[in-house]
């Protein structure tokens, strides 16, 4: 049976590499948080990827739920999470409602994110 080998010793206080390289203050954590607990449901994760892929850059309500499985409330109900979270927008045409992706909303999670991995690396 082999010794095992002694790991070295790293000094107080250097022992993990910060996550980002600012402190988030706290209304941005708040707005943060909002942003990914949004994205932590796999429905919303499919309706921000179908609208996100849809031609025209915007989907109807109505071919939504299909595609989703869900009812028409439950679909919407899941669409207003993601406008609270500030990731889409909505239009009202007729009794339809369209929605779009906001240009840049998923690139503040990309640039945490991004930070994240690097410091790691």
């Amino acid at each position: 049976m082999s010794t095992p080998e002694a790991l070295p010793l790293t000094p107080v206080g250097s022992c993990c590499t910060p996550l980002t390289q600012d402190v988030l203050t706290a209304d941005d954590a708040a707005s943060m948080a909002l942003a990914f607990k949004a994205l932590g449901d796999p429905t919303r994760l499919r309706l921000l990827s179908i609208v996100a892929a849809s031609g025209g850059d915007e989907a109807c309500v109505c071919d939504l739920t299909e595609p989703i499985g869900l009812s028409q409330p439950t679909v919407s109900h899941h669409l207003k999470i993601l406008m609270d979270a500030g990731y889409l927008t909505r239009s009202k045409r007729g009794t339809w409602a369209y929605y779009a992706l906001v240009p840049g909303s998923l690139d503040r999670v990309a640039a945490l994110l991004a930070t994240a991995t690097a410091s790691r690396a």
